[in-house]
């Protein structure tokens, strides 16, 4: 089983397989709901993608995190890749800079508690998300 805390490379397809599995495996050890399980999955594997796609590779690191009397999973999705030069244009939905729908960001955000996302052109892309338990 996985921790509930741990960090995996993402750098081809089959690393958002791993990212999925081990995001899975850290809310069913957290006992989150079923329904938060798979928000925070999905959100996960789409944001695995967008770092395979999009930055060329990167890495998924996850975390337990206490808030006061609140607890959640906190997975933070970082590439070293081109950035993002409009980080509002690319969370309006049906935006996209490939060929993909353009739900992978906003989508993501709407699935989980907390959505963080930093990035500018050339630094790279950091996007952290937390579902409360």
């Amino acid at each position: 089983m996985t921790a509930v805390s741990g960090s995996l490379p993402i750098r081809v397809e089959q690393d958002v397989v791993l990212a999925r599995q081990a995001a899975r495996q850290a809310s069913v050890a957290c006992k989150m709901r079923l329904i938060d399980q798979t928000k925070l999955v999905t959100a996960a594997s789409e944001l695995a993608r967008n770092a395979v796609i999009y930055g060329g590779g990167g890495s998924m690191e996850w975390d337990v995190v206490d808030r006061g009397v609140r607890r959640g999973l906190r997975l933070v999705f970082s590439d070293n890749g081109p950035g993002i030069p409009d980080i509002a244009q690319a969370l309006t939905d049906g935006w996209t800079s490939g060929s993909g729908m353009g739900l992978g960001l906003s989508g993501s955000r709407r699935l989980v508690d907390e959505f963080e996302l930093e990035s500018a052109p050339g630094k790279g892309t950091r996007v952290a998300i937390t579902k409360w338990i």
